[in-house]
């Protein structure tokens, strides 16, 4: 039975990065433009029905709201050659078009205006699931739509369908630039506050990481926004491959999730993917064995939580993986925490027989990465060179929630990404279990659980 997933666009990031989602989704099953299936798409197997649903002329249309408060992104999408695939009625513009203006407030309080009507349209999609399993949320942190409203989603879908799992998509900012939104730390401060305390998994899109990939891997001088999505879209394809191809391991959400998020908290995902393309321009790569994929995606030698591939082969013996796993582990490739067993788990899934690639076999890889608190600090970091001048605050001081020049929003969303960051520093020691028992702010508050508890929305 499928257990369905709702795709949640936001903002103008989130939408750019939803629509490479849907091209490559429609290629790997083999749906046109229009949503039609095409005549060689006959080989089956594959479930289409998680992501997509069938109208009644039986086109396939994707389960996906695209939603921002200004028009331009949503516009390009409607009249592109792919307009007519989606759901003209899960379309959400803001009445004024005037966008948030890069303003997390803007994008939160206009998001609690429009709740409803947003609400409306996801609750007619959940009717229309047998099996609803949760919702993906695509976004940016950085902004004003997609991190205001975004975070308002987040905690709207939590109340709402408490028992439902919600998976995010975060796009971060890159912070070895200077960027055009100056009151960029405030944004990702607020929205990761949301992220640690209403999603269920985050999958780190670091914007600073697929730059560096472009220019130094894939040899792009001034990579553009549709290079870099291309690069995502890869990524969200391959980490729902055995959703869509089922197998023996990972057929839905909560599998897939479960071995990856030991403690609630400590649900953001790094990701690695293997040979990488942009825009069929392959990248040389000699050899596609699994140990040389496997080498490859495990190039970080800080210490892991748990890791997972998702290998998409052609008929590969499976003695291959084992051997390659011992390798692995002879050569300490990779080094986990003394808490929890070393945990590599290794899906193999099909490949889609309608995309033709010129490798062997590619790989992706889904990691619990202690190192991913150096990303929160850096967030800190600049949050707090804004703060220390009490600089652009006024913004935010329009909106209700900081009125009255109340701005203990900002102080609680730091002391939440701070103690995430020391939750993430203390699970490389030994004694990580009693990390918390003593000094109680470090008690999830928001969601009853405590450190070291598991989410029963993953409980298998």
């Amino acid at each position: 039975m499928p257990r369905e997933i709702i795709t949640l666009q936001v903002g103008q990031c989130g939408n750019q990065i939803g629509m490479e989602f849907w091209k490559q989704l429609c290629l790997e099953h083999g749906i046109s433009k229009d949503g039609i299936l095409e005549d060689f798409a006959t080989q089956g197997g594959d479930r289409k029905d998680v992501f997509f649903y069938q109208a009644d002329d039986q086109h396939y249309i994707p389960r996906a709201l695209l939603i921002d408060l200004e028009p331009r992104v949503i516009n390009g999408i409607q009249n592109s050659e792919y307009r007519n695939l989606y759901n003209h009625e899960n379309v959400f513009i803001a009445d004024h078009g005037g966008g948030a203006g890069n303003n997390w407030a803007s994008g939160y309080h206009q998001g609690k205006g429009v709740e409803e009507d947003i609400m409306d349209m996801i609750d007619r999609e959940a009717d229309g699931s047998d099996s609803l399993e949760g919702f993906v949320l695509c976004h940016s942190i950085a902004g004003g739509t997609g991190s205001g409203m975004g975070s308002y989603l987040l905690e709207t879908l939590n109340d709402r369908y408490s028992k439902k799992l919600v998976q995010t998509y975060s796009v971060f900012p890159n912070q070895m630039e200077t960027s055009d939104v100056v009151v960029q730390p405030y944004n990702s401060l607020l929205t990761l506050k949301r992220l640690t305390l209403n999603a269920d998994c985050v999958v780190v899109l670091d914007n600073t990481a697929l730059n560096r990939i472009a220019v130094e891997r894939l040899h792009l001088a001034n990579p553009t926004f549709a290079q870099t999505n291309s690069l995502v879209s890869t990524v969200m394809s391959a980490s729902t491959t055995t959703l869509r191809y089922p197998g023996y391991m990972n057929n839905d959400l909560v599998g897939l999730l479960a071995s990856l998020i030991p403690t609630p908290r400590c649900h953001f995902l790094m990701t690695g993917y293997t040979p990488l393309t942009v825009e069929r321009q392959a990248n040389v790569i000699r050899k596609t064995t699994v140990l040389d994929v496997m080498r490859r995606l495990l190039q970080e030698r800080e210490i892991s939580l748990t890791c997972f591939f998702n290998k998409a082969l052609e008929p590969v013996i499976l003695i291959e993986v084992h051997e390659s796993l011992q390798r692995i582990r002879e050569r300490k490739l990779v080094n986990f925490i003394e808490w929890g067993p070393a945990s590599i788990q290794v899906a193999l899934s099909r490949k889609s027989p309608y995309v033709q690639t010129a490798h062997r076999v590619s790989g992706l890889m889904l990691a619990s990465h202690t190192s991913i608190r150096h990303l929160f600090s850096k967030c800190l970091s600049q949050y707090e060179k804004l703060r220390k001048k009490q600089a652009f605050l006024d913004n935010y001081r329009k909106f209700p929630m900081f009125a009255d020049n109340d701005l203990s929003e900002f102080d609680e969303s730091r002391d939440i990404i701070e103690s995430l960051v020391d939750e993430y520093k203390a699970c490389e020691s030994p004694d990580y279990i009693k990390w918390g028992m003593e000094d109680p702010d470090h008690i999830l508050t928001g969601e009853g659980n405590v450190t070291g508890t598991v989410d029963p929305k993953l409980s298998l």
